[in-house]
């Protein structure tokens, strides 16, 4: 599902990263990967996933989809509000000191960084090179990632 959400172009996603990334989007999972289904008679599909890295003091969250045909319907808000929830109640039951959600976005991607800005999470100003040896893909335009946080309230 990562994979079509990001590399395919079916009209309805603005999600797509097809025209300025071919390859797959993901290869491994992350440390905990949330997933969304819906019950359709007697069979039940995935939606939408995303993964949460627990790092010293932050939360990172990557791995973020929905799927295509489910976009544009305020599946992605509330599935990430569910992901900060989550995240607030494990921080809770291991005490430790997190502070931040964070996440690394393509620099080219200014309707998804206002997505995330107008859901609390800010630019921080760190930037790193698009991870090619990574296997997830390789740019086809000038990419890089910029870094975004918000201050984990609990």
């Amino acid at each position: 599902m990562i994979n079509s959400a990001y590399r395919q172009n079916l009209g309805k996603s603005w999600a797509s990263e097809s025209h300025i990334v071919v390859g797959a989007r993901i290869q491994q999972p992350n440390n905990q990967l949330l997933i969304a289904e819906i019950q359709d008679c007697d069979q039940k599909t995935i939606i939408a996933c995303i993964g949460l890295t627990y790092l010293h003091l932050e939360f990172e969250i990557g791995t973020f989809c929905i799927a295509p045909h489910w976009q544009n319907q305020g599946i992605g808000k509330r599935f990430l509000a569910y992901a900060e929830n989550h995240s607030k109640k494990y921080a809770k039951q291991h005490p430790t000191e997190l502070s931040y959600y964070v996440m690394w976005v393509l620099n080219v991607c200014d309707e998804l960084i206002a997505y995330y800005e107008c859901r609390g999470y800010v630019r921080t100003g760190e930037i790193e090179a698009y991870p090619v040896d990574a296997n997830v893909g390789q740019p086809i335009v000038d990419l890089h990632l910029i870094k975004m946080k918000k201050i984990i309230v609990i």
